[in-house]
């Protein structure tokens, strides 16, 4: 594998976890916001897939995101009769957002990017190196 090649294929993984610490980082900050009128519905989670997609130019399958969806899962419901958003019964609809989920989430994208950097950043420095050899 040349070092151009890598690097794109580092560099399209490092586009795609942007994109989803993105969507974790929406998650987190509305992982609160609940409706507005009584019974209706809060912030739902979002999710983000991935996909290959072949780059004729690079020659390599590289990583995009696909879609983001809104995950399915039931909202909690919490008693509190003075909230704005409360059902004739007192509940509050809360988003399905664990910030636990999403921290863990965070930090494998965090990871994840990081290892892309590196491939990146060695690749670099082995065509620093090989420069260096063919200018000695």
């Amino acid at each position: 594998m040349d070092f151009y090649k890598s690097m794109q294929i580092a560099a399209s993984g490092l586009k795609a976890q942007t994109g989803r610490m993105r969507v974790i980082a929406e998650n987190i900050a509305n992982a609160d916001s609940t409706g507005r009128t009584p019974g209706a519905d809060p912030y739902r989670r979002k999710m983000v897939s991935f996909e290959n997609k072949f780059d004729r130019e690079v020659g390599a399958n590289l990583v995009e995101l696909a879609k983001v969806q809104e995950d399915k899962s039931a909202f909690e419901l919490r008693y509190d009769p003075h909230h704005p958003a409360a059902n004739t019964k007192g509940y509050v609809k809360m988003p399905n957002v664990s910030t636990l989920v999403e921290a863990a989430d965070m930090r494998e994208a965090q990871r994840t990017y990081e290892a892309n950097l590196n491939v990146i950043k060695a690749s670099r420095s082995m065509m620093q190196r090989t420069l260096d050899i063919l200018k000695g």
